[in-house]
């Protein structure tokens, strides 16, 4: 890590030219959504330019992906505009003071993720789960925008403005009516040539803001408030006792979600650019920003897709593009916030409206149930949770019931691979040597032979338990195909053998067990149990020795080698 590091700073102004314009380029695209980010999250416009600049900035710095812009995006505001609602209702002095220390927290949770290298675990979420919050997400920002869209006030909730929308679409202001469609309709018919030279969104926030003005200076359309110019003051850091399990739950969502958030935009760019990112270093880069935007008043941020997608196309490649782009939003903050006080709500509104459906997963949506009911179930369960119950209980619940199902179809894919043999023809997935075969059916029923496959967890525990309940008089554990030994499974081995041994004194044998499982059933001291003879190598050797304390006579055209392995049917082809 700390070599790439070292590289990546060295490269630093290799690229500058392309840096510089990839920079600028991504600030202009960068700026629209910011305003409109700080305003839906309720915290004001300047603490979504702010938390561009400062999660940009730092993140750009100290992150482990050269390319990557970061700033607030769709689901990272949603979450902050609950934290901002359900903080300041609470505590109406303190509130915001505290949303702004859940931001340094998940900060604080994303320095301590990088740390401890849990990068590589963070994107294991199931799919599932990630599509059908992020759709939710989609959903919760064009149902808080249709009313702005129009000339109304926002709503605070979901709910609230699903039943306040019948009366904001029967109640509409026509010029914040006009000026949103008319936003609506340059954002999704801006294409071609023009739109990767100009990004829509700049294009409408230009021609609307411009139209608001000079046709309509008189009109009593909702406006951004004046942006205050100079440096933000520090929020420091408050934890009510009544609210410190609130904040710290809500550092830890906005952690998490922007971890994944930038892990999975870190992939896209290397895709991109043909590079690898380092996960670690990002989630600590990430970490630094969040932890500085909080302490300046700023909104959290992540990873931003199209953002790094446009600084990528227009030359950017290393983390001095994103340092830059947060330098030229500094410089709007600082000079240039009087120009974005005259931008309507309905113009953010009708930018917000077209991020919020391109954040839902609509391909997926439509596809999921043609593929898994279970997934459908699953997908759609996260998305209805998202929008109308809370945002962390869907993605606790999400990632609960898909792990589980999971789990439960790789226990019985690994019951599957276990199987018990008394007659060698009783099962055509069998794998015996011919000579194991005849061995098996000298016995008449009388040895159990557990043959496993595959890693065995506590998926396998009781289907071999079931097995080993069954009527024998020797005993034989097949271990020879398992490279992985789960403790459940171990536990209930270790109790199984330990009663066959008191029943068949002598007579269970342990076959191949080498390597992962050969050290988990010492630390069991199997071998305090079962004599070292008992320990063999090969299946025939175990069917041999079982057959002699049987006192069964062994011919002797099948003593010595055992062949290969070959199942039954396999074996019967061949002759």
């Amino acid at each position: 890590m700390q070599l790439a590091r070292r590289l990546q700073l060295d490269n630093l102004f290799n690229n500058v030219r392309g840096d510089l314009f990839g920079g600028l380029t991504a600030a202009i695209v960068a700026l629209p959504l910011a305003l409109a980010f700080g305003v839906s999250s309720g915290a004001g416009a300047t603490a979504g330019l702010y938390g561009a600049v400062f999660t940009g900035f730092f993140a750009a710095l100290f992150g482990g992906t050269p390319s990557q812009v970061t700033g607030p995006t769709g689901p990272m505001t949603v979450v902050m505009a609950t934290v901002f609602t359900k903080l300041i209702a609470a505590n109406p002095e303190s509130g915001l003071a505290m949303a702004f220390t859940a931001v340094m927290l998940s900060g604080l949770f994303q320095i301590l993720f990088g740390v401890l290298r849990l990068g590589q675990f963070i994107t294991l979420m199931p799919y599932t789960v990630i599509s059908g919050f992020m759709s939710g997400i989609g959903a919760i920002i064009i149902a808080l925008q249709i009313a702005p869209l129009v000339g109304q006030p926002a709503s605070d909730g979901v709910v609230a403005a699903l039943q306040q929308l019948p009366e904001a679409l029967a109640n509409p202001k026509p010029v914040a009516t006009g000026l949103g469609l008319l936003t609506l309709v340059i954002v999704f018919g801006w294409r071609g040539k023009l739109g990767r030279i100009v990004p829509s969104p700049l294009v409408a926030l230009i021609v609307c803001t411009s139209l608001a003005v000079l046709v309509f200076p008189n009109s009593d359309i909702p406006r951004i408030e004046e942006i205050p110019s100079g440096f933000p003051t520090l929020q420091w850091p408050q934890l009510g006792l009544s609210q410190i399990e609130d904040i710290v739950g809500y550092g830890l969502m906005l952690s998490i979600l922007g971890a994944i958030d930038s892990l999975l935009t870190s992939l896209v760019a290397d895709n991109i650019t043909h590079t690898r990112h380092d996960s670690e270093q990002e989630l600590i880069g990430q970490g630094i920003g969040n932890l500085m935007s909080g302490l300046f008043g700023g909104l959290p941020g992540a990873g931003a897709t199209m953002r790094t997608v446009i600084n990528v196309q227009a030359g950017g490649r290393s983390p001095l593009s994103g340092m830059f782009h947060a330098l030229v939003l500094l410089c709007i903050v600082l000079w240039a916030g009087g120009v974005t006080a005259q931008i309507p709500h309905a113009v953010l509104a009708g930018i917000l409206i077209k991020v919020g459906i391109k954040i839902i997963d609509w391909g997926f949506l439509w596809r999921v149930a043609q593929v898994s009911m279970r997934a459908a179930l699953v997908t759609y369960g996260v998305l209805f949770l998202t929008v109308f119950v809370d945002l962390i209980t869907a993605v606790v619940a999400g990632a609960f019931v898909a792990n589980m199902l999971t789990i439960h179809r790789l226990s019985s894919i690994q019951s599957e691979q276990v199987r018990a043999i008394t007659h060698p023809d009783e099962d055509a997935n069998v794998i015996l040597t011919p000579a194991e075969q005849q061995l098996l059916r000298l016995a008449g029923d009388r040895i159990l032979l557990i043959q496993m496959s595959g890693p065995m967890s506590f998926g396998a525990a009781r289907t071999i338990a079931h097995y080993m309940s069954k009527r024998y008089d020797a005993l034989i554990l097949d271990f020879s195909q398992v490279p992985l030994l789960g403790v459940t499974a171990s536990l209930n081995i270790d109790s199984e053998i330990r009663a066959a041994q008191r029943h068949h004194q002598g007579k269970v044998f342990i076959v191949g067990s080498e390597g992962q499982v050969k050290e988990r059933l010492r630390r069991f001291k199997l071998q305090a149990v079962l004599p070292e003879q008992n320990f063999v190598p090969t299946c025939h050797q175990a069917l041999q020795n079982a057959l002699r304390l049987l006192e069964i006579e062994l011919p002797a055209e099948i003593l010595g080698s055992a062949g290969e392995r070959v199942s039954p049917q396999l074996s019967l082809d061949r002759h």
